[in-house]
């Protein structure tokens, strides 16, 4: 029998969380009823109270309600939500999360969803999901379930999906996977310009008898690779592709935002870093390219995506980012550069081949990274078999030297 957080607005929605709750109990569950309301008096009585929320995040409810300021409530509760829930996983105390809302609810509960491991079942009815729900989700699994009708009573339509969304948590819930020969995990970052590289590095990882999760770096890949790593997931890091820099630092549209590469360095996990693609920032098509960046080295991927060249001032600041993030990691780390290009078209005689550029990135990431930061210099293209073999080995070395006894 598992226990499912039912988390609401329980003083404007606390007879559909009621009848969520009824309907997880006839399946055999208990309940752990959570207010996170903030104006009338909830409809139903909870278990947590919200001021028991608060309390978690240490706010005083009391000052923050007598103002009346829904949106100070809201903003509150998403504060404190996520840090009681976490600890309520910490603790074992919870084996899953529903919770349905509108606006404001959909924005509490998902805040609190975001901050539990991903496998952790979480359930959101919303009358938000029908939309873009990427800063609902961020980089977890949470399942989004439409409301179609406003929340707000138990008619034909909202009874039925309310019952189905309680069917579903309680499944989740219910469903064992037998990861008793689960291998330890490697991360890898991969773009199309550096597939060849992953994919001659993989096989030797896994023969090494690591499972590797490979994520696209388009910005959200990057984002839910580093979400992996701080929730202590992974034992080791290829960062090859680091390319979402150069977005993050010419505005182009796959940036994964300022905190990449922070979470090996949080947690601690042995890494590799190497300035894969950071050649290239992505726009869309030809017709959405910033005036400022007309006359630069572009190259059309594709109708949809076009690539352009970093130049060399824009090479030592990633140069210089780069080091700056990877002094920060406190288990083994090596910075890996290829010499003969840092993607598939950045090799002698390729449309993005700027020797002057790719030397003002090593040199910058060379002068800017502590002594202590091991560094190699491959005389091979990224996709090379020379560089592939390079990363592997010293990502194994560096996972060796960090626990020994576990390889």
């Amino acid at each position: 029998m598992a226990v499912i957080a039912v988390l609401g607005t329980l003083d404007t929605k606390g007879q559909e969380h009621a009848f969520v709750a009824d309907a997880i109990r006839s399946r055999g569950h208990d309940v752990l009823l959570i207010d996170v309301g903030s104006d009338q008096l909830p409809a139903v009585e909870p278990d947590i109270s919200r001021e028991e929320v608060a309390q978690a995040a240490s706010l005083d409810w009391r000052t923050i309600s007598a103002r009346h300021d829904r949106g100070e409530c809201v903003s509150a509760m998403s504060l404190a939500a996520p840090e009681l829930l976490s600890r309520f996983v910490h603790e074992r105390r919870i084996d899953g999360v529903i919770s349905l809302g509108g606006g404001g609810g959909t924005a509490i509960a998902t805040a609190a969803m975001r901050c539990l491991p991903v496998g952790f079942p979480k359930v959101m009815v919303s009358t938000l999901a029908s939309g873009n729900t990427a800063h609902y989700l961020g980089t977890k699994d949470i399942v989004m379930i439409p409301s179609v009708v406003d929340v707000a009573g138990l008619n034909r339509i909202s009874r039925r999906i309310f019952a189905q969304a309680a069917g579903a948590i309680c499944g989740m819930v219910e469903t064992e996977l037998d990861e008793s020969a689960a291998k330890p995990l490697i991360v890898a970052s991969m773009f199309g310009n550096t597939t060849q590289c992953i994919d001659k590095a993989i096989p030797a990882l896994e023969k090494a008898g690591y499972e590797v999760l490979v994520f696209h770096a388009t910005g959200a890949g990057g984002r839910a690779m580093e979400s992996l790593i701080r929730d202590g997931l992974v034992d080791g890091v290829l960062d090859v592709t680091t390319t979402e820099w150069a977005d993050e630092l010419v505005g182009g549209v796959l940036s994964a935002g300022p905190d990449r590469l922070d979470a090996a360095a949080l947690a601690g996990v042995p890494a590799i870093v190497a300035p894969g693609c950071l050649d290239m920032a992505n726009f869309g098509e030809r017709s959405t390219l910033p005036p400022k960046f007309e006359g630069r080295n572009l190259y059309i991927h594709n109708p949809q995506v076009t690539l352009m060249r970093t130049n060399k001032a824009e090479c030592r600041e990633l140069g210089r980012i780069l080091a700056e993030k990877v002094n920060r990691y406190t288990a083994p780390v090596t910075v890996l550069l290829p010499l003969q290009g840092v993607s598939v078209i950045s090799a002698p005689g390729q449309p993005f081949y700027d020797p002057a550029a790719d030397a003002a990135l090593f040199d910058s990431l060379t002068e800017n990274l502590d002594e202590s930061i091991a560094i190699r210099r491959i005389d091979a293209n990224i996709n090379d078999e020379e560089f592939a073999r390079a990363c592997t080995q010293s990502l194994l070395q560096n996972i060796h030297a960090h626990q020994p006894s576990t390889v």
